[in-house]
């Protein structure tokens, strides 16, 4: 993998997600969790999407959650993908509630629906991304 076309790909760290990079770099999976009806939800936003309340507080998640679905990706997009096709793109919802969309390095044979995936971290350069694996 091409670790600096990896890298660029990544989104940009800005004041509403830094939270969720920090979080990353120290071995936690951040979401935001509403102070009003005690909500999460990922990816950042300034408000609730059930009560859009503006309070919120950033915290740690499990970690934890299920598969719901995945695509085998073969095209390739990017040349920082090129060592890496075919490669798997879930779709997984949370233990606490939300959904995230990201890689789970198991082989695509051994996927299931409502499969237990557990986080994992992966530093690209000078950041650390979230991928998922299988639960043991």
């Amino acid at each position: 993998m091409d670790i600096d076309a990896f890298e660029r790909l990544l989104p940009a760290v800005t004041p509403a997600n830094r939270p969720y990079w920090e979080g990353l770099a120290a071995g936690e999976l951040r979401v935001q969790f509403c102070e009003d009806d005690g909500t999460a939800w990922f990816p950042e936003s300034p408000v609730c999407p059930r009560c859009l309340s503006p309070k919120y507080t950033w915290k740690a998640a499990s970690g934890r959650g299920t598969l719901w679905s995945w695509i085998r990706m073969h095209q390739n997009y990017f040349a920082a993908f090129d060592d890496e096709r075919p490669y798997v793109i879930a779709f997984i919802r949370l233990e606490e509630g939300p959904f995230f969309i990201g890689t789970v390095t198991d082989p695509v044979e051994r996927l299931t629906i409502d499969a237990d995936v557990e986080l994992d971290f992966n530093q690209v350069g000078s950041r650390t991304v979230a991928t998922f694996r299988l639960a043991k």
